[in-house]
C-alpha cells in the first residue's frame, strides 16, 4: 500500500509497480489537496473522539454502578444488557435507522454518534476491572463522607486508567474505520467518513495510487494513537475482565 501509493499516478502493474525507486508525490498531492478528503478526516475524528469520550464516561459510570452498588435486579439488569453482544449488529441498522431518521438525524454528527455509544464490550470490561478493586477504598471514603460524583472522580477514574486507555484504542479504532453505519446515515458528500469516501472514490473510478494514498492517511492517526496509548493499552489488557 505504502509504496504504490509513491508511484505516479497511473496504471498500476504487478509485481514491476512494487520495485521501491521510481517514487513520487502525485498521489498525495492529489489527496492532500482535495477538500473533499479534509472533509472526510474531518468527520472521521469528529465521529471518533467524541465516541471514544462519550463511550468510556458512560461505560465506566455503568461499570462502577454494577460493580459496587448494591441495587434491586442488578444482575438481571447486567446480564440483560450484556446478551445485547449476541444479537448482530446489522439486525439493529434499520430500526435504530428509522429511529435517527424520524427524529431528523440524517447527515448530522449527532445520527452519527449517539447510537455507538451504549456499548455493551465496554460496560462488560469496565465492570470487571473495577470489580477488582479493593471494597475498602469505597468504605472508607463513605465513612469520610465522600459523595458518589467524588467518589468516582477521585477513586475510580485514578485507579482505570489502564482500562480507560485499552477501551479508548479499541473505541478508536473501531470508529475511525466503521463503514456500514457512516455509509447509512452520512448520506452527503461532505458528511462521508474517510471509510466510505475512499470506498466512493474507487467506485468513481480514481487512479489506485491515489486511492492507497488516501489509505495511507487514514491509516497514520489510527498508528499514532496506538504508540501513544501502548503503555496502558498492554496493561489494560493484563489486568481488565480478560482473566475473569
Amino acid at each position: 500500500m505504502v509504496v504504490l501509493s509513491f508511484k505516479p499516478v497511473g496504471p498500476v502493474v504487478l509485481p514491476d509497480s512494487l520495485a521501491p525507486w521510481g517514487l513520487s508525490f502525485e498521489a498525495y498531492d492529489r489527496v492532500i489537496g482535495a477538500n473533499s478528503l479534509l472533509r472526510w478526516t474531518l468527520n472521521t475524528f469528529v465521529y471518533s473522539a467524541v465516541s471514544v469520550v462519550g463511550v468510556l464516561f458512560f461505560s465506566s459510570l455503568a461499570g462502577y454502578a454494577f460493580a459496587k452498588k448494591r441495587f434491586p435486579g442488578k444482575e438481571v439488569m447486567f446480564w440483560s444488557f450484556i446478551a445485547m453482544l449476541m444479537v448482530p449488529y446489522h439486525i439493529t441498522v434499520v430500526p435504530v435507522f428509522i429511529l435517527i431518521s424520524n427524529a431528523q438525524g440524517v447527515n448530522t454528527y449527532w445520527g452519527l454518534i449517539l447510537p455507538t455509544l451504549a456499548n455493551a464490550q465496554a460496560v462488560f470490561l469496565m465492570r470487571q476491572f473495577i470489580k477488582s478493586l479493593p471494597d475498602e477504598l469505597f468504605e472508607a471514603a463513605t465513612v469520610d463522607g465522600c459523595s458518589e460524583w467524588r467518589m468516582y472522580t477521585s477513586i475510580v477514574l485514578p485507579l482505570i486508567k489502564p482500562i480507560l486507555a485499552t477501551l479508548g484504542v479499541f473505541v478508536f479504532l473501531w470508529h475511525w474505520n466503521d463503514f456500514l453505519w457512516p455509509l447509512i446515515i452520512g448520506q452527503s458528500n461532505d458528511m462521508r467518513t474517510l471509510t466510505t469516501g475512499l470506498a466512493s472514490m474507487n467506485a468513481e473510478n480514481v487512479p489506485l495510487n491515489v486511492v492507497l494514498a488516501g489509505s495511507v492517511v487514514a491509516f497514520v492517526p489510527i498508528f499514532m494513537a496506538y504508540l501513544i496509548g501502548q503503555r496502558y493499552f498492554k496493561e489494560g489488557v493484563t489486568m481488565s475482565g480478560i482473566k475473569g
